[in-house]
């Protein structure tokens, strides 16, 4: 079956005896963004839904976790983290070819470039803000509480995460990348030590993850768990960071070269700044080794979405677009050393 269809009439029979309070279901869009797991607008007699599925196809290992998703959206639920309300799990891949869960459809704008030029200073000062605010409130919930106490292993983090993604890389690698060699030779010679932080992490943590309400500024949907885990806090702020540190021009849209203050964006320092009050933490020590492992994180998941394009099963149009950032992530990376 095609990564952009679903079958309708083998859903809607599932969904009557699994969903019924969705009604008949009429129609399913597949969104055009995202690179892991295909996302589909599903049109109800209830309604609008959202339904995400694995791609289908041979998968990494531990790749396109959707059901870890599902498993964390419902813990979400009644904290101070926005997210949608998940309805369903389906694990049964005999359905429509692979696992899948819906979720409640959220009317909201997404942001896809960072300088957010269809929005004023203010209001792009506010949504930064908003970030810095939500990410702290994601590293604030009480795991316990929630039922995620095992949703990760604890201690040795970046440890066990460079391990975890040199082997992803070497499983999807196409090519031999100098940069990309240096660095991971590099994080294995540097590693930072466990101070004890261990919380909740988003793992994919960014502006275009997160969706805001159509009339201001206000976060109200952090999207796209399927990286998340237990893990170290300054992994996501790092990220994030990483992210925008890409040229504007990247497939992946950064600030480089972008005049920030006069767009009302604040400057890395600053984000950092007022990330770490609403942690309620000092300041970040050893940033640059938190930035070189997020953009060598972010290598290799580009790599991956490189070798699906390759492969034929990449859920977006631009999975080549991502998978040529492999060099420049690592390049960037170097560039920290």
């Amino acid at each position: 079956m095609e990564i952009s269809a679903l079958d309708i009439p083998a859903l809607s029979s599932y969904f009557k005896s699994a969903l019924p309070e969705l009604g008949v279901l009429r129609l399913a869009e597949k969104f055009p963004n995202g690179q892991s797991n295909p996302t589909f607008l599903l049109h109800c007699d209830s309604g609008k839904y959202v339904l995400r599925r694995k791609p289908p196809g041979k998968l990494l290992k531990s790749a396109h976790a959707v059901d870890r998703e599902f498993r964390v959206l419902s813990a979400l639920t009644d904290t101070r983290v926005p997210t949608p309300r998940v309805l369903h799990l389906c694990e049964d891949e005999t359905i429509i070819g692979s696992v899948f869960y819906v979720m409640a459809y959220i009317e909201g704008r997404s942001f896809w470039n960072p300088a957010l030029p269809e929005l004023n200073n203010s209001d792009r000062s506010v949504i930064f803000n908003q970030m810095a605010r939500t990410l702290a409130a994601i590293h604030d919930v009480k795991i316990d509480a929630v039922g995620l106490s095992d949703f990760g292993r604890p201690g040795n983090y970046y440890e066990r995460q460079i391990t975890r993604w040199t082997s992803q890389y070497r499983a999807s690698e196409t090519e031999t990348i100098t940069a990309m060699e240096e660095v991971i030779g590099w994080l294995a010679g540097n590693m930072v030590a466990d101070d004890g932080r261990h919380c909740l992490v988003h793992g994919d943590y960014r502006l275009d993850n997160i969706l805001f309400a159509t009339t201001e500024p206000l976060a109200i949907a952090v999207l796209d768990w399927e990286l998340s885990t237990l893990g170290h806090p300054f992994a996501d702020i790092a990220a994030q960071c990483a992210f925008l540190r890409m040229p504007p021009e990247a497939g992946i849209r950064g600030l480089a070269g972008i005049n920030r203050r006069a767009l009302g964006i604040p400057e890395e320092d600053e984000y950092v700044d007022a990330y770490c009050q609403y942690a309620g933490i000092n300041n970040i020590s050893n940033w640059q080794f938190y930035l070189v492992f997020s953009l060598f994180r972010a290598a290799g998941i580009a790599q991956g979405v490189r070798k699906r394009s390759m492969d034929g099963n990449a859920s977006s149009s631009r999975a080549m677009e991502i998978g040529s950032l492999v060099e420049p992530f690592a390049r960037l990376a170097l560039g920290l050393i």
